[in-house]
């Protein structure tokens, strides 16, 4: 086990070369955020152009977060014999070649084939970056997880208005995703060539490379954290991962179906619930630091579960995207505060902890999908919008779970004399 790198304040400056990775992989982050928002919010096209029904739909988008998370868990293995930047450096390329290929095919085998590549490279895709960010935080040694999702959600953004535009000006999904494949994958390729960070003071080579890191939290998680003690956290996060999946699947075919709205017009649904997470995210640790863990919790699930109930009564498509944007609100602050949680349960292994808790967001979107596609199969997409509602308000009750630890008391002075 190699020895800890130098805790540095949260004022303090970091050296050029963490700076220099931490800027390429939060561009690994933002690049993902867009490549997924286009394939989400053209899910309705893609539906379209393969002739896929409304009862197979539920069956292709569930198998996506299964093959991820093969993918994740197949990258264990190559990241231990090539290291995780390099993992990196191909799978990136090689999702927007998925999303490339989805956009191209005509036959429902095809698609299968370029869905099932897409989840299995994402999978690998999100692993390794997540492992990267675990070791460059360890490396910092302070919190900087939080900025690499709020780049993701930035990269949502740019996606929605990407399919939005392609939308509104009829450009197929041909010509939208080899376009955005063409321009991304040069920029990840780009991004994964940028020196590798390690410690000051640390052999480039040696056991302070972002790898060891990972493997370091790894076999703290075998050694010293208990799923027990976790359970309840996790549960908040397959909750609210299952209220995004909701979001990221059929919001924008829940506009379009169910509320009548024009195409380009129901992406601003995803486009406003990824806004909403963006600014969420940069206001929720002041949020935290004001009022506690506990009450931007149980505020956030109220208002995610506000959220869910404005869309599922909408009477018109700009009343759908206020939900939805509501909704991106309120799960913004449960997710963050799930990882913060489990640090401050174990905080010798937080990066053990947070790497178990990272596993129920395969959970969520797993459950998700083919929990509101086959409510509103058997009904509409206004009653599917109330599983998830309830799912989300399950998480109230489980907010105590956020407080941080009590502070030891103080031992007694010994006695004199």
């Amino acid at each position: 086990m190699s020895a800890a790198p130098p805790v540095r304040s949260l004022s303090s400056p970091a050296p050029p070369g963490l700076r220099a990775g931490r800027a390429a992989l939060a561009v690994s982050f933002l690049l993902q955020g867009v490549t997924f928002a286009l394939l989400v919010t053209c899910i309705p096209e893609i539906q379209h152009r393969y002739g896929l029904s409304d009862g197979l739909l539920p069956v292709f988008l569930a198998a996506v977060p299964i093959l991820a998370g093969v993918g994740s868990i197949a990258s264990e293995q190559l990241v231990k014999r090539t290291g995780a930047r390099a993992v990196l450096r191909v799978v990136q390329p090689a999702v927007c070649l998925a999303l490339a290929a989805a956009g191209l095919g005509g036959t429902l085998w095809q698609l299968a084939l370029a869905l099932g590549a897409f989840g299995l490279l994402v999978g690998a895709l999100d692993a390794s970056m997540n492992m990267l960010g675990v070791g460059l935080q360890h490396l910092y040694g302070r919190s900087i997880m939080i900025g690499f999702h709020a780049a993701f959600s930035l990269g949502g953004i740019l996606g929605a208005a990407l399919a939005g535009l392609g939308s509104h000006y009829g450009l197929g999904l041909p010509v939208l995703f080899g376009t955005a494949a063409a321009v991304i994958a040069p920029l990840a390729v780009l991004a994964g060539t940028l020196p590798r960070p390690s410690a000051p003071g640390t052999p480039a080579a040696g056991p302070a490379e972002l790898g060891d890191a990972v493997r370091e939290a790894a076999e703290a998680a075998a050694r010293s954290v208990p799923w027990r003690p976790l359970l309840p956290l996790c549960l908040a996060m397959a909750f609210a991962y299952i209220a995004d999946a909701s979001v990221s699947n059929y919001s924008v075919k829940y506009l379009t179906d169910g509320l009548g709205s024009r195409e380009d017009l129901a992406k601003l649904s995803y486009l406003g619930y990824m806004v909403a997470m963006l600014l969420g995210r940069s206001l929720g640790d002041r949020a935290v630091q004001r009022f506690g863990a506990v009450p931007v919790v149980r505020a956030g699930a109220a208002l995610a579960a506000l959220g869910f109930g404005l869309a599922a009564v909408a009477p018109t498509a700009w009343a759908g995207i206020a939900g939805f944007t509501v909704l991106g609100f309120g799960i913004c602050a449960i997710i963050p505060q799930v990882f913060a949680a489990g640090g401050r349960l174990f905080p010798a292994d937080s990066d053990a902890a947070v790497a178990r808790l990272n596993l129920f967001n395969y959970v969520g979107f797993l459950v998700g999908s083919p929990l509101v596609g086959a409510i509103a199969d058997a009904g509409s997409y206004r009653w599917a919008l109330l599983a998830p509602m309830l799912l989300v308000l399950a998480v109230l009750p489980l907010a105590d779970r956020f407080a941080p630890a009590p502070a030891p008391a103080p031992s007694p002075a010994p006695a004199v004399g």
